[in-house]
């Protein structure tokens, strides 16, 4: 019910409390801030690693592809290759990288390594080939190569060797290849 005409009551304006004295409203905590140091330490770690492998990774194919191509840039270069491939490891398709195609005037050292290994089998024993300097006698687009093959064994514990004086004809073509062998 309204307060009756006249009434002081009615006159007086509401009383309302002050904004300022109004308790403050509950206020969420502030969310806490990022760790930005430790973001920017691991960021600066993760680059520095990811450089290190994209740096590991290029420096090991350049080693690899170095050690893996075929050398056959001078006449000595690829005689010496072809005996590591042919009498020292007995690698076949290795050793064929470095001979003239459909090269038939090798037979004389294909006898010499079945030789050696009939003497393998024959005294339980390893033959093992080594060679000294090899001497070059370049005419243009040939060269003759001649080395001297030192073979040797341990037979009943008796270290026994042999020297023999072998000359090897290569080509160049596109780069050199070993084209002939033959003893003496």
């Amino acid at each position: 019910m309204p307060p009756p005409a006249g009434s002081q009551v009615s006159r007086v304006p509401a009383q309302r409390t002050p904004p300022e004295e109004l308790a403050p409203p509950a206020v969420a905590p502030a969310p806490r801030q990022p760790r930005r140091r430790l973001r920017t330490v691991l960021t600066v770690v993760a680059g520095v690693v990811a450089v290190l492998c994209l740096t590991g990774g290029v420096v090991g194919y350049f080693v690899y592809d170095r050690a893996t191509t075929l050398d056959r840039s001078a006449p000595d270069v690829v005689v010496d290759n072809y005996l590591r491939a042919y009498l020292v490891d007995r690698n076949d398709a290795r050793a064929s990288l470095f001979t003239c195609e459909s090269s038939t005037e090798l037979n004389e050292l294909y006898r010499l390594r079945e030789d050696l290994a009939a003497r393998e089998v024959r005294f339980s024993t390893t033959m093992s080939v080594v060679w000294g300097m090899l001497q070059v006698d370049r005419n243009g687009d040939r060269a003759e190569v001649r080395v001297d093959l030192t073979i040797s064994a341990q037979v009943d514990g008796i270290r026994q060797s042999d020297r023999q004086s072998w000359t090897f004809t290569t080509r160049l073509g596109e780069d050199w290849r070993v084209c002939s062998a033959v003893p003496g």
